[in-house]
């Protein structure tokens, strides 16, 4: 098993959308990115931590690749738009994804390059090498499996898994 790090806004939303993958064997929800020691949920949507709201996917190589999650992860946000997605707003909300080694880098940078070229704005995301990932409290664990008929997953986390699941069919874990 390998992992991969990203934050694409809100990591409920991120974390519904990656758990739809075969191939992805968890996706824990926490933040990475920042300067603060074990930050709270309370302490990084305050914006002074510096952390981002990411997800870690543990996936296996010979099932999904590297380059596909970057795939999944760049339909499910818009890496346009600096320190906000949607209805979220500030730098806890970024596009980012945090490498765990040198290939991870170097793929991402490259998929971001030819990813710039595709849109009209800039691409925004923040590249950098994980160095802490803080898991978030248990509550936001699942949190849209646990909690379906929430307004904020009805209107943001639940649109991103069906995209998934029709841009991806290929993709999608038999039992989803």
């Amino acid at each position: 098993m390998e992992r991969a790090t990203f934050g694409g806004g809100c990591f409920w939303c991120t974390e519904a959308a990656m758990k739809e993958l075969e191939g992805v064997a968890s996706v824990t929800s926490g933040y990475a990115g920042g300067h603060v020691e074990d930050p709270s949920y309370r302490e990084v949507c305050s914006g002074n931590t510096g952390h981002a709201e990411v997800v870690q996917v543990e996936y296996d190589p010979d099932a999904i690749a590297y380059d596909e999650l970057l795939e999944v992860f760049f339909a499910t946000h818009d890496p346009t738009q600096l320190n906000r997605q949607g209805p979220d707003v500030g730098t806890q909300y970024r596009s980012i994804v945090l490498a765990h080694d040198d290939e991870q880098q170097r793929q991402a940078e490259a998929y971001i390059e030819a990813l710039d070229a595709e849109y009209d704005d800039d691409v925004v995301t923040e590249l950098e090498p994980l160095e802490t990932f803080y898991r978030a409290e248990e509550k936001h664990q699942n949190y849209f499996e646990k909690n379906p008929t929430d307004a904020y997953c009805q209107m943001h986390a639940a649109p991103k898994v069906e995209k998934v699941r029709e841009r991806f069919e290929e993709k999608i874990a038999p039992n989803q």
